[in-house]
């Protein structure tokens, strides 16, 4: 066992402070998984994710924040398929929470945005979305969330590319 206290064991690569990394970010990654999915079945039960998993909120969030997408921007900004997306759009058009308008910039490719019924359902979401938040992490302070959901992102972007390179 000697070597594995100089660094030299294999099973573990060559670098102990690189294995103790890599566990971390296994966890944290892990721990990320479950923490998606306890807020997917949270989101579900409030009305912010649909019952099949689409993201409305996430869907209508981004329109009001950035005004007429395309559905193609809106499925390139997520890790999801344009199809999900345009079923999400057509599902929140029969709801009369979006609408399609005509794009300058393209004939064919429709732009997404919300109606005054889907501004105002946006804001309720995000409303229930606010309060829920704000009964979470009291042992936490706003530096340390900050902090972390930056780690997170970080995180999430190299995921993308890593991603993207095996497309």
């Amino acid at each position: 066992m000697a070597s594995a206290r100089h660094g030299t064991d294999r099973t573990k690569g060559a670098d102990p402070n690189n294995d103790g990394k890599a566990e971390a970010i296994t966890e944290l990654m892990l721990e990320v998984a479950q923490c998606f999915f306890r807020i997917r079945a949270l989101g579900q039960k409030t009305g912010l994710i649909t019952s099949w998993g689409g993201g409305a909120f996430g869907f209508m969030r981004s329109v009001a924040l950035l005004g007429p997408l395309t559905v193609p921007q809106i499925a390139q900004m997520r890790p999801t398929s344009r199809q999900r997306m345009q079923r999400l759009a057509d599902e929140l058009a029969a709801e009369g929470l979006v609408e399609f308008i005509d794009n300058p910039k393209h004939r064919r490719s429709k732009l997404v945005q919300l109606t005054r019924k889907g501004a105002a359902r946006y804001g309720e979401l995000n409303a229930q979305l606010m309060a829920i938040a704000s009964t979470m992490g009291v042992a936490l302070d706003e530096a340390d969330i900050r902090k972390t959901a930056g780690i997170v992102r970080q995180l999430s972007d190299d995921v993308k590319v890593r991603s993207e390179r095996l497309s």
